[in-house]
Order: structure tokens, then sequence, then C-alpha cells
């Protein structure tokens, strides 16, 4: 017998495909606290779509693949008049939440944006309301919008507590995918093999290089990559639902599967693992945790790991914004994380790089007090050379303690300190802020600066009386569940 030849025995789904479909086949959400944060999610992300929706670069990317094309029972696309094909909406919808890196943020081994996966979970809940009401049957409600968020959230964040993907050269918007895809798979009346069959499906299309998320190739994919993503996992779901076939050992297949040809590395430096430990590692079971946990980017539009470093260079704007010529350098104490993922020197060539810039988003509110969207623009950047003049007297260096807090799961702090040193031998004293107002510690004087966002983000596209009922919605928990999902979108349309 030829002991090369493949023994070709169908096997049973991973274990990790098996407790993604189990979870969203069976679970029942009851914590108030993940429905109550959920709703502020859903209020923060189409927020932060609308708020996307200024700015060419993005809306350009909107539409019909084929202009003209007529959608029955089309999925709505909030701040539009578009109505779309649920795969292509959710495309549209995932690429205005992420455009600005103004949604929340889950960080972990792994990082990511849980709220990406609105994109999927809002097409396909508007579009198969819409064909329910055609049939006589009652449409989705939002109450199943947002546990099927606090689901999505809860996949892609739980995988990511111990399992690091970008030391392996991956995007997290991979977790994107297999989260969406299971979810909207369920929505669509998916039974647990047909779960299965589409998350397999997903983690085959896995392997997303991120090399466009750093330099010297940082760009605008990154804001649309989620998009990509989650409008794939509708498709994904859609094909399962036609009968495809499902690839049960995608992950733990010798040589061809995902463990032995994407996540074989622990990083650059590092040998291959032994066999046995080429696996995703968990240390809890999905349930509600990552919901209850989400950090929200409340007061900057910046990458995550700079949150409080914005924060930071704020509240040392009034003491420094005279001085700025007179500083001779500024030292910036932070987290690994932040060093390896967004810490850069040199000239940054767009906004992509800019945003993903921990020096950059330290020298705007230094010089200017605040971080908007537009600080990112080519033309503000271009005629403000103070900006570049002060990262170059930039200094970053890690705190180990920062480093060990930000992986601690009863802390999750997210830590930069700044201190500001002038020529003639003085100094600021060190401003240090361990946790963003968007962190769960925060919440409750997050929360009212959260809907102080979303006010004026819908400010952006509707009249007044529309923000009013919007938000008067959005606000009462119990109203907001209750109603039909085609309703709600009603509200976001532009005529």
């Amino acid at each position: 017998m030829n002991s090369n030849v493949d023994i070709n025995n169908r096997p049973d789904y991973d274990h990790v495909i098996q407790d993604i479909a189990n979870y969203v086949v069976n679970f029942e959400v009851f914590s108030e606290e993940a429905l109550n944060t959920a709703r502020n999610c859903l209020m923060d992300t189409l927020g932060c779509g609308l708020l996307a929706l200024r700015f060419p670069e993005c809306t350009k990317h909107l539409g019909p693949i084929v202009q003209g094309t007529v959608v029955p029972n089309g999925a709505r696309v909030p701040g539009t008049s578009l109505s779309l094909d649920p795969v292509k909406a959710a495309w549209d919808i995932g690429c205005i939440i992420r455009w600005l890196d103004y949604n929340d943020t889950w960080l972990a081994a792994e990082w990511g944006h849980p709220s990406d996966n609105l994109g999927g979970i809002l097409a396909v809940a508007d579009h198969l309301s819409q064909v329910r009401i055609s049939r006589g049957e009652q449409p989705f409600t939002m109450r199943e919008v947002l546990e099927g968020m606090i689901m999505a959230h809860e996949i892609q964040g739980v995988i990511a507590l111990e399992n690091s993907f970008n030391r392996v050269g991956l995007c997290h918007v991979l977790l994107v995918r297999v989260a969406s895809t299971a979810v909207v798979t369920k929505m669509m009346g998916g039974n647990r093999e047909q779960i299965m069959a589409a998350i397999s499906q997903a983690w085959v299309d896995g392997s997303a290089l991120r090399t466009y998320r750093h330099a010297p190739n940082a760009g605008s994919r990154k804001s649309w990559a989620a998009g990509d993503a989650t409008s794939r996992a509708v498709r994904l779901a859609d094909m399962s639902m036609r009968g495809e076939m499902g690839i049960p050992s995608v992950l733990t297949a010798p040589q061809w599967g995902f463990y032995d040809v994407s996540f074989s590395k622990t990083n650059k430096d590092q040998a291959l693992k032994p066999e046995d430990e080429r696996q995703f590692s968990f240390s809890q079971n999905y349930g509600t945790y990552v919901m209850e946990n989400i950090l929200f980017k409340i007061s900057f539009p910046a990458e995550f790991h700079a949150q409080t470093a914005a924060e930071a260079s704020v509240i040392l704007h009034p003491k420094v914004k005279d001085r700025l010529a007179d500083i001779e350098k500024i030292v910036i104490r932070t987290h690994e994380s932040a060093i390896r993922i967004i810490s850069k020197t040199g000239a940054l060539a767009n906004a992509a790089d800019r945003d993903h810039c921990l020096q950059y988003m330290v020298a705007v509110p230094l010089a200017f007090g605040d971080l908007t969207a537009e600080h990112y623009e080519d033309d503000f950047h271009h005629g403000h050379p103070i900006i570049d003049e002060l990262r170059d007297k930039m200094q970053v260096v890690e705190d180990k303690r920062f480093t060990a807090e930000y992986l601690e799961p009863d802390k999750r702090a997210i830590a930069n300190a700044i201190q500001i040193f002038f020529k003639d031998g003085s100094s600021t004293e060190e401003v240090l802020v361990e946790y963003p107002v968007g962190h769960r510690r925060r919440r409750e004087e997050g929360i009212p600066l959260l809907e102080k966002k979303f006010k004026a983000n819908l400010a952006t596209r509707f009249p007044s009386q529309q923000c009013k009922t919007i938000f008067r919605l959005c606000k009462d928990q119990a109203a907001l569940e209750s109603i039909a999902v085609n309703r709600f979108m009603d509200l976001f349309v532009i005529a």
C-alpha cells in the first residue's frame, strides 16, 4: 500500500465550527446589560456610517454594481436613497460604518471592530422583513437585530481573546466574515448543518493579508475591507441555504487546512509550533461577554490604541499651544501593541495612513485641541507643517505595565502617557490616561457623550424633526426592540 495516499474518510466538522453553530442555534440572550449596550452600539455604529457619507472617497463605492438595477424588497443603506440586493447592501453598510475608523473596537490578542458585522445583519433583516410582509408573515424585529449583534460580537471577540491573527500576517476582517456568516445564515432560516457549512466556507476564505494596514502600503482598503467581509458572509450564507456543501475539516486538515497553511507561526522570528499547538485556544465559552465589554470610540475617529494618547494630548493642549516652537521633545509611554501597529515615522501618504499613526494622532490635538475626521485629509495635513515638526520630536517607549494590563481580563487597559519637554529645561507634568472614555469602566461618563455624538451625526443627514424621531426611538429600549426592522430602516431613507 502507498503510505502517501490520503485516506478519504469524510470527517465531522471541526469542533470550533460546531461550537459556533451550537451557540447561534441554541443561545438565548437574557442579559439586560448586553441588550442595552447593543442598543447604544447600534446608535453609534449607524451614526458613524452617516458621518462617513460626507466623504466622496467613501460614497464613490456605494450603489448597485449595474447602475439602474431595481431590486424587489431591496435592503436600504442608511442615510441614502439606495435600495440594493442584500449582498451589495451589506457591502455598502459595512463600508460606511468602517470608513472613518470611528465605530467600536475589541482589543485582545487580536483586535477588530465587531460592529462591522452590522452590515450583513441589517441588510438581511431589512430584505427578509420586506419579503415576509409580502407573504403575509411577521417581519424581523429590532430585538432580533440586537441579538444578532450580540452573537456576532461574541464570536469575533471570543476567538480574538487568545488567538493573534496579526502575528501571522492575517487581517482581523476574516473574523467578521466568520461571525457574520454564522449569524446571517441563522437569520435566513439555516439549520445547524447549513450554518456549519457556511462557516466552513468562511474559513476557506480566511487568509486575508493585512499588508494594506501597515507602512508602506497603508491605504483606503482598510476602510472598506469589513464591508467586503460582511458582504461575502451574506453570499456564503445564501449559497449554503441553496444546499452548497461544507468543508468539515477546513481548520484541521493536515497540510491543506487553515491551521497548517495560515496559522502555523506565532510570529516571523519563531519556528513552526508543534503540531498539537497549531490550533486556536479558548479561555471561555460564548455568551454575552464581548458586547458587555465593548470599547466605543466616543471622542476621536482614531485607531483605538491611540485613543487615550489623543485624550492626553487634548488635556495638554492649553499648556503647550503657545509654546509649540519651544518644544524640544515629546515622550509617549505606551503599550507594545500600539508600538507594533501604529507607531510610524516618515512621510504619511493618505488619510488612512494618518489615522493609523500614533504620532500624528498626538500631534494634531496638541496643536489644535481636537482630532476629527477632517484632520486626516490631505489639505489639512499639507496646510499645517507644525504636525510633522511635532512628530519629529516624539520618542515612543514601551511601558511593560501598560503592555501587561492591556491583556489582563479584569482590566483591558489601553494606557498612554505623554510629557512635553521644552528647550529651556522646563516640562509639563506627565498626563496619563489608562482607560478611554469609551471603556466599560467609564460607561456612566461615556454614554451621554455617545448619545451626543449620535445626535451630531444624525444632523449631518436629516432634518431636525427626523433626527428627534430617530433619537427618541433609539433611546427607548422597549420601543426599539419591538419595532419592525423595515419600519426602523424607513426612518433612515433619504428621499
